[in-house]
Order: structure tokens, then C-alpha cells, then sequence
């Protein structure tokens, strides 16, 4: 089975007249593979999932899987807040050659935590062997999947890695506690990379590695390795680019920065709105300190 770890983007989507931009969405691509990335993650909460159509996720994620062409795995989103409608998502992932399914845990309907192992029990039954990356990220969904419940998915083969999203650390050892290797814990969380890993993590599913890849996929070989130093000095050199990229609502500041560095063209889709010229001037400023520009 592919390893699904490192330093993980969670690519943004360019628009162009409405439509998916695929000249502009290779590029990016290839230039994040370019800069250390290790795995694609297309078509989650920075690609913008929730105002794309079923054929315009499908699209781009055989888009990253040719573009890749096998160089890096594909992890593409496909959750939602009802069972049947993931199951039929994964589905069509799959179909489309992606390596894994990034699941986010059911979100408004707030199920209980006897809810959130049969809902993963129900998607791994209906697609046995095929790869689960589970994501809890409980400020935007509304419930938050604890320990010991991920330590209940163990027994599903299918379900290999966790997007832990929290940035609580306890957080982080009480999933190493309860799962140990047979989990791959990833963060969520750009502003903690640095003590996950040393938490027992393995890497991070990135916003900020889309505008930075090579400094976070740095960062991430330093920590794992041990270079405390290394890792310490990148992680502090990007927090103030990590409060900036989360300063407005994810994904309007990072689409605001791939436009700044001529990555992709200026369209975001309602309901979010372009970054206010305030925040954006501050943005703007820290690429070129870093620089990107």
C-alpha cells in the first residue's frame, strides 16, 4: 500500500469564467511536486469542494492524477454529511485513479460517536481495500471524533491515516496512545506541524504548503528527522504567513496569494468573497519577506 505521509497539500482550485482552470491547475501541480511535495490532496475544504459539482470534482482529480503520473500519491476528498452520498463519492474518486479518500466526519447533523464508527464501518464495507484518510476538524463540522473512537476504526483495515485538526497536542498523544503505528496521524493544523510530529505525527495535510511547499516539506523532513533546530527555525520563519493565510476565511486568503505569485487567476466562488485590500496588502508584504514573489 502507497504511504500516505510527509508534507501533504491541500490544493487550492483555480476558476477561470466559472470553470475549472486546468492549464493553470497542472502547472500548480507540477510546480507543488517540483518543491518537495509529497501527496496531492485535491478537492477538500481549500479546493473549494462544497461549490464544485460532482463532474468538476471528478475533473480535478484525474487532472492531479495525471498530472502526477504516479510521482506522488492522490488523496482526494470525497466526504459529506451523509453516508450514502460518500459512499458514492469515494466511488467516484476511485474511478477517477485517485490512491485514498480523505473523509471528514459528518458535519451539521452532529452524529454521535457511536454514528461516526458506522458511518466509516459503512463506507469501508462498500468499498473494501480501498484506501480511508479519516479527518476530524470539529471547528467546522460541528462534532469532534474522539481517541477512543478512532481507536475503534482500527479494526477496518481500509481506514490507514487520520487529518487531526484540533492543534491540540494532548489531543495528539492520546491518538498515539490509542493507536500507536497502525495509524498514520497527520496534522491538520499549519501553526503546530512542528510539535505533531514530535507528538508521533508523521507529516500535515497543508494550507500554507501551497503557497510554500519547499519550506514546509523542509520543515516536515526536519522534524521527522529530528533537526530540531532546522525545524524550529522554519516553523517560526512561516507562523506569521500561517496567520495571514487564516486570517479570512480558508480559502480566500491562499487564492488571494496564488493570484499575488501569478499562479492562478482571481476568481473565488461565492458565498466567499475576495480578500479585503487591507489583509491583502499585509499578504502581499510577507510573500515578498519569504520570497515568493
Amino acid at each position: 500500500m502507497k504511504r500516505f505521509e510527509g508534507s501533504m497539500t491541500a490544493l487550492a482550485t483555480p476558476f477561470r469564467n466559472g470553470a475549472l482552470d486546468e492549464d493553470a491547475y497542472r502547472a500548480f501541480i507540477a510546480w507543488q511536486i517540483e518543491n518537495g511535495t509529497d501527496v496531492l490532496v485535491p478537492i477538500g475544504t481549500t479546493g473549494e469542494a462544497a461549490t464544485m459539482s460532482a463532474e468538476e470534482r471528478s475533473r480535478a482529480v484525474r487532472v492531479a492524477v495525471e498530472t502526477a503520473s504516479g510521482r506522488v500519491p492522490v488523496v482526494a476528498g470525497a466526504g459529506s454529511n451523509s453516508t450514502a452520498e460518500t459512499i458514492a463519492s469515494v466511488r467516484q474518486v476511485r474511478e477517477a485513479g485517485a490512491d485514498a479518500a480523505l473523509i471528514v466526519t459528518p458535519y451539521y447533523n452532529k452524529p454521535t460517536q457511536m454514528g461516526l464508527v458506522e458511518h466509516f464501518r459503512a463506507i469501508s464495507k462498500a468499498h473494501p481495500g480501498f484506501p480511508i484518510v479519516v479527518y476530524n476538524v470539529p471547528g467546522r463540522t460541528g462534532v469532534d471524533m474522539t481517541a477512543e473512537t478512532v481507536a475503534r476504526l482500527l479494526e477496518l483495515p481500509e481506514v490507514v491515516a487520520i487529518k487531526e485538526a484540533t492543534g491540540n497536542m494532548s489531543r495528539a498523544i492520546d491518538l498515539f496512545e490509542a493507536c500507536g503505528d497502525r495509524l498514520t496521524l497527520l496534522s491538520g493544523d499549519d501553526f503546530t506541524v512542528l510539535p505533531f510530529i514530535a507528538c508521533g505525527g508523521r507529516g500535515v495535510i497543508s494550507v500554507s504548503s501551497n503557497v510554500a511547499p519547499r519550506m514546509m516539506s523542509d520543515l516536515v523532513k526536519a522534524a521527522r528527522a529530528g533537526d530540531l533546530a532546522t525545524a524550529r527555525a522554519l516553523q517560526v520563519r512561516l507562523n506569521r504567513l500561517h496567520q495571514l493565510l487564516f486570517v479570512e476565511s480558508n480559502p480566500i486568503p491562499v487564492k488571494r496569494a496564488l493570484h499575488l505569485m501569478k499562479k492562478f487567476g482571481p476568481e473565488i466562488r461565492l458565498p466567499l468573497t475576495p480578500m479585503t485590500e487591507a489583509n491583502s496588502a499585509k499578504l502581499e508584504a510577507e510573500l515578498g519577506r519569504l520570497g515568493l514573489l
